[in-house]
């Protein structure tokens, strides 16, 4: 896939459920399943694509095994989990199929996800750790600092030991990305254009700047504060802002247009998500063992990837066909 998809533009991390009827196929469990938007008895699997700017592709597959399956031993031994599995988050699988992707050496590319992974502060980091740039989508009441939190100690005092971090009063006041979007004035608001699209071209108005996250400010933690870019887009015709992004991309400030682009990325995951169900059968599996499971979303997931190359090599040879068809046109011209 690496080397089919020209001009690779993300990795994308998400999740898809598989409605079950049954209690007995690997993971099923109530939960909240996406594909029916509510509760509901189903499976939940964690996936990293491969995406260029027309195609996306699932490289990496993570079943959730919620924490009641790791607790019945009778459960897990009917269907086969490995001997040592423990609980895992979606969070930590989702690192563990990065880490994974980081192991084969895929070249790195900025990752998105939904609002799930980004409000996730030790995701964040988890990824900064690894170096590894992102436009992570979060929620408006994501509490952040428009100026930098890290200030200097106060004089030592004569007894005592002396602080490690400033006192909570000297620390700037935070506040939710919905409050700080409001505030920003006409200035920093500009209209972006980043694909086109069946309804036409796809634009809205957008805001960047820099933000340093305060999670754990009221407790007191002390996590590395660092800076992160705020992507705010706000449509002309809503009342308040619609979607909020924090992202880091490297050392340079990203280009606006650029940062739009890669964090509009993610709608790929949800034609990926629907092809696969409704073409190839990604949720019609109805055998119930762990290694069964994964047989079967890494054919289909192999099915589909051959699909993508076909596409790849049509309209590769269609754009042949059509620039000699005009250098042919223009040789009898002439």
């Amino acid at each position: 896939m690496v080397d089919l998809l020209s001009e690779p533009e993300v990795w994308i991390i998400d999740e898809t459920a598989f409605p079950k009827a049954g209690e007995h196929s690997v993971g099923v469990a109530r939960q909240y399943c996406g594909t029916l938007g509510k509760v509901a008895n189903c499976q939940v699997a964690v996936s990293l694509h491969w995406s260029s700017a027309e195609a996306s592709c699932p490289i990496l597959w993570r079943l959730y095994l919620p924490q009641e399956w790791l607790e019945d031993t009778e459960r897990a031994a009917e269907v086969k989990l490995p001997p040592g599995t423990t609980y895992r988050s979606k969070t930590e699988l989702a690192l563990e199929a990065i880490d994974r992707a980081l192991e084969w050496e895929l070249p790195q590319l900025p990752l998105v996800a939904d609002s799930f992974y980004g409000n996730d502060f030790g995701f964040r980091q988890a990824l900064r750790e690894r170096r590894l740039p992102y436009a992570v989508q979060v929620e408006p009441t994501t509490v952040v600092w428009t100026e930098d939190p890290n200030r200097p100690l106060p004089s030592p005092k004569p007894r005592g030991r002396p602080r490690k971090f400033p006192p909570l009063e000297a620390l700037p006041r935070p506040q939710n990305l919905g409050a700080l979007a409001e505030q920003l004035p006409a200035s920093a608001w500009r209209t972006v254009a980043w694909r086109p699209g069946t309804p036409g071209t796809q634009r809205s108005r957008f805001a960047l700047l820099p933000v340093w996250a305060a999670h754990g400010w009221r407790k007191q933690e002390h996590p590395p504060r660092v800076p992160e870019w705020l992507l705010v887009e706000w449509p002309k015709e809503s009342k308040e802002p619609t979607k909020y992004w924090l992202a880091q991309l490297g050392s340079q400030p990203p280009g606006l247009r650029r940062l739009v682009r890669i964090a509009k990325a993610r709608w790929r995951v949800e034609l990926d998500y629907r092809e696969l169900k409704e073409e190839l059968g990604l949720d019609h599996y109805e055998g119930r063992h762990w290694l069964g499971w994964h047989h079967h979303v890494c054919l289909v997931s192999i099915a589909y990837a051959f699909l993508r190359s076909e596409q790849a090599r049509l309209k590769k040879t269609l754009w042949c066909d059509i620039a000699d068809g005009k250098e042919e046109a223009a040789s009898h011209t002439h």
